[in-house]
């Protein structure tokens, strides 16, 4: 068995990696078995809005803190030696507490969401974050999200473009080791974030409409996540075939004992 810091290693590396990280976000224990069973997979990252889906909250930390990492935890443990970095929203009131709990849990790695805070107070939350991996002897990765695009409202893209620079160059100053930008970017916008943040220093959600994992790898993008979608999807198809059974259908031969 690896240890704990041998795995925050591991995640920092393959974050500055030429190729892409592809994440498939997990909820629980059997997601996260499934996709850690697959040969592809190299870490697995938690999506909060699916977690708290799972217990019947909204997303945005309306779950109890206590039960989100309870949940992180279970899924660390069934997934061996793969680095977990968990989605800790804006980090619950206290984000360096937060992550010093996470990291607790197993966790080498965290999303953490600045919900475009007053700058300095959003830096002051990625030093904690980071003090808190340095307390815990852990090179803990932090993920820092700035919300330059999801939050933007009716503002010009150059605006958010700019503002997610700014930002991000703070929070890698401030040590974080990623900057996510989730949003639909194009391949423009992109290029100039990377640009302006780092080659291999931007962080991007797959959702429908954006551009493919090869070209954000092409454009210099380090990892790619998809936050609540693999749960969506696979909603889909237990909404699909009970509705198929409802029917007087079967359950299709090609299903696998995943579970």
């Amino acid at each position: 068995m690896t240890t704990q810091a041998d795995r925050a290693q591991t995640l920092a590396r393959l974050h500055s990696a030429p190729e892409i990280l592809r994440v498939v976000n997990v909820w629980d224990a059997v997601s996260a078995k499934a996709i850690a069973a697959l040969p592809e997979t190299r870490a697995i990252a938690t999506a909060g809005h699916s977690i708290a889906a799972t217990f019947g909250y909204a997303d945005g930390e309306n779950i109890p803190l206590d039960l989100m990492l309870d949940m992180v935890g279970r899924i660390v443990e069934v997934v061996g030696d793969l680095p977990v970095s968990a989605d800790l929203d804006a980090g619950f009131g206290d984000p360096g507490e937060t992550v010093r709990r996470a990291i607790g849990k197993g966790v080498v790695g965290a999303n953490v969401e600045d919900r475009l805070r007053p700058l300095d107070e959003a830096v002051a939350a990625v030093e904690a974050i980071v003090a808190a991996g340095e307390a815990e002897g852990v090179p803990f990765v932090l993920n820092a999200r700035t919300d330059a695009f999801v939050r933007a409202g009716d503002r010009p893209v150059e605006a958010s473009v700019a503002d997610a620079i700014e930002r991000g160059r703070a929070y890698l100053a401030a040590g974080a080791d990623l900057v996510f930008v989730p949003g639909i970017l194009d391949a423009d916008v992109t290029r100039r974030l990377v640009e302006g943040i780092g080659e291999r220093k931007l962080s991007v959600i797959g959702l429908p409409g954006t551009l493919r994992a090869a070209e954000y790898e092409a454009l210099g993008v380090a990892r790619v996540s998809y936050g609540p979608m693999p749960q969506r999807v696979a909603l889909t198809a237990l909404q699909d075939v009970a509705a198929d059974l409802y029917r007087d259908g079967m359950i299709p031969a090609s299903t696998r004992n995943l579970n």
